[in-house]
């Protein structure tokens, strides 16, 4: 019975070695809560700087934000405004998420970049990459309605292939944020919100949930 019990031991301490050595297992809630509130941040941001507007009947050539208002303030066009904004929200968001991963990777005795955080990172940069050159493109022939529906999909694909790499409470996360994204582009007046739900509610949400599950 000893003996059976050692077997089973040792065999759950090679398995927690090969995940370990195959998915990038620090990744920590905070990360996901920090990117959540600055979504949020930068979602608000948008809304009162280039007056988003609730449309009616909304056509495919309509945009989803009241041009008047993007150089009212500082002369900035609103593609360039935007392309700012986003910016300034993935590097807080990286900012962020890159130290509450390296904290808990130091206190898990691991380091952040290795081979396994590696493969999630490439994972992650190729549907992240497309879909950035899709976004500039609509931004480019001013299908502004589409943009943020398209980057929650394309978001969520990213998330879904990272998933294989990392934990899998990802993967869910991704599919849920390809569901908002096709909807939204079936009701581009509410991209915005939907955009917000996406990136800053259920990013909150997840890396909450995440936390309690695997960081306490």
């Amino acid at each position: 019975m000893k003996d059976s019990q050692q077997h089973l031991e040792h065999l759950a301490e090679m398995r927690s070695l090969m995940e370990r050595s195959t998915r990038f297992l620090s990744l920590s809630g905070l990360s996901g809560v920090w990117a959540g509130c600055c979504a949020l941040l930068g979602a608000f941001f948008v809304r009162n700087y280039l007056e988003a507007q609730y449309l009616g009947e909304y056509e495919v050539n309509d945009l989803f934000y009241d041009r008047r208002g993007a150089a009212s303030y500082s002369g900035l066009g609103y593609e360039l405004t935007l392309v700012l904004m986003a910016l300034a929200v993935l590097f807080a968001a990286l900012a962020g998420g890159w130290y509450f991963t390296a904290r808990k990777a130091r206190m898990r005795g691991e380091r952040v970049w290795e081979a396994s955080s590696r493969r999630l990172l490439w994972a992650l940069l190729v549907p992240l990459a497309t879909g950035g050159v899709f976004c500039l493109a609509l931004l480019y022939w001013n299908l502004i309605a589409f943009l943020a529906p398209a980057t929650l999909i394309f978001y969520g694909l990213a998330l879904v292939n990272g998933s294989k790499y990392t934990l899998g409470d990802v993967g869910s996360l991704g599919l849920i944020q390809i569901g908002l994204g096709l909807t939204g582009m079936f009701f581009p007046g509410r991209g915005l919100e939907l955009w917000a739900t996406g990136f800053g509610v259920l990013h909150i949400l997840y890396g909450g949930l995440m936390y309690y599950k695997y960081d306490r």
